[in-house]
């Protein structure tokens, strides 16, 4: 972490508490007690100052959307230049947030739907999301569940949590679990343990993820204890949160290198956010301190369609765009999947340039990121094994652990040999009413 604090911290933890802030400043629980939840606050801390008219607007929100920011991020804004500054607008009010367009939603992504016993998302065939918090370090303005953190009624208990457990282990097909919320780490390491010691006593859970971003709002909750628990139960995965390359300070890069040196691997998931790193610059500068700092980029994603959220979220061209700019010009670890979360539910669709031009059947015309077009030559003879659910007699060697069969659904489904199904038909096509033909030969979706 800093070995000296910066002039900016000093003089926050100074009016936060003249004798013994900065004793207190690496203590991760000082900064939980002192998060900054007044407009007031962030005037006296920072030296901002803001217009009577501009301040009655920002209460508005407060009014429905919560204030939190913890000290030490709120040190890391640049006041001179606050309105334009990443941080601060990742961080502070903006009346924005109350125009709500008519294609918002509370629950954009159909959690509460996909919920089969409280606390899981179950969305994907292998794996689910448990929620175990709903406090977080930081309000973050851009957040896509501001129907629940802060929200009292959201609040996991452990009988709740015990609750999302018994699904899992009563779910076999269920081999990875994301931990989530909030922020699973604002929960104490004892808690913690227990929640990742009854998961990893299932034998077919897998692999244990979580997604937290207390490295980059509130770094020095990454302690020597909290990387020696987390430790016993590899594998475990951690995806952080960081949207702009300001944001890698050196209390971040040291909270980083502590879960690297544990041998935790580390992913990041950032938000594609209108006029705070919607550049290429920006994000190519970020996705290359990230890997220096031994943290994969995982994702990136298009801002999702919550409530107040219209004025971060930018064209799909501009995520092309970027895209556009990192492959092919930078190391492929490097670049991340640019992803929509589907409203609805749909889950995160992949959105990328498209490099295929077209193909027949022996040859397909691709292009590279220098706009080269170039062919690639189909094998002349190709004898595709075809599956029919016998594995035993399949030329192929399947003697491996994982090779339980499971029904295919989607296109996997209309492109496997074994199943008939030769369409997805939406339940509600108008021509198949018509028809009414029960036993049409697609399957209803």
């Amino acid at each position: 972490m800093e070995k000296i604090f910066t002039k900016h911290q000093q003089d926050i933890a100074h009016k936060i508490e003249p004798k013994s802030a900065l004793k207190n400043w690496k203590d991760w629980k000082w900064h939980m007690r002192h998060a900054v939840k007044t407009i007031e606050e962030v005037e006296n801390l920072t030296g901002i100052k803001f217009e009577p008219e501009e301040k009655k607007r920002f209460q508005e929100t407060q009014d429905k959307f919560p204030l939190s920011i913890t000290p030490y991020y709120l040190s890391i804004i640049r006041k001179e230049n606050y309105k334009n500054d990443p941080v601060f607008k990742q961080a502070f009010l903006d009346n924005r947030e109350l125009i709500v367009a008519n294609s918002e939603m509370g629950d954009p992504l159909s959690e509460d739907h996909d919920s089969p016993v409280p606390g899981i998302t179950h969305r994907y065939p292998d794996r689910v999301l448990l929620l175990v918090s709903n406090v977080c370090a930081m309000y973050c303005r851009h957040c896509t569940r501001k129907r629940k953190v802060g929200d009292q009624d959201y609040i996991p208990n452990k009988e709740q949590i015990k609750q999302g457990i018994e699904y899992i282990k009563n779910t076999p097909q269920v081999r990875d679990v994301l931990l989530s919320g909030g922020d699973p780490f604002l929960l104490s390491d004892d808690y913690l343990d227990w929640i990742l010691t009854e998961l990893r006593a299932i034998p077919h859970v897998q692999i244990i993820r979580i997604g937290t971003r207390t490295p980059v709002v509130l770094p020095y909750r990454i302690t020597d204890d909290l990387v020696n628990m987390i430790k016993k139960h590899h594998p475990v995965w951690i995806n952080t949160h960081f949207n702009h390359p300001r944001e890698l300070t050196a209390s971040a890069k040291e909270a980083l290198a502590k879960m690297a040196n544990a041998g935790i691997p580390l992913g990041n998931q950032s938000v594609l956010l209108a006029d705070v790193n919607d550049c290429p610059r920006i994000m190519k500068d970020l996705v290359h301190k990230l890997v220096m700092n031994r943290v994969r980029p995982y994702y990136l994603y298009q801002c999702d369609l919550s409530e107040g959220l219209s004025h971060f979220r930018t064209p799909v061209g501009k995520g092309i765009e970027i895209m556009e700019s990192l492959i092919g010009h930078t190391s492929g670890f490097a670049v991340p999947t640019y992803v929509i979360d589907a409203p609805g539910g749909g889950g995160k669709i992949p959105v990328m340039p498209n490099y295929i031009i077209s193909w027949s059947t022996n040859k397909v015309i691709l292009r590279n990121y220098e706009g080269v077009i170039t062919t690639y030559q189909e094998p002349e003879k190709y004898e595709s094994t075809i599956c029919d659910r016998n594995c035993k007699d399949c030329n192929l060697e399947l003697d491996v652990e994982s090779s339980d069969e499971y029904n295919a659904i989607g296109i996997e489904q209309l492109l496997s040999d074994y199943d008939d199904t030769i369409s997805l038909v939406p339940s509600n096509n108008e021509r198949y009413e018509r028809r009414g033909d029960e036993s049409q030969d697609g399957e209803q979706s």
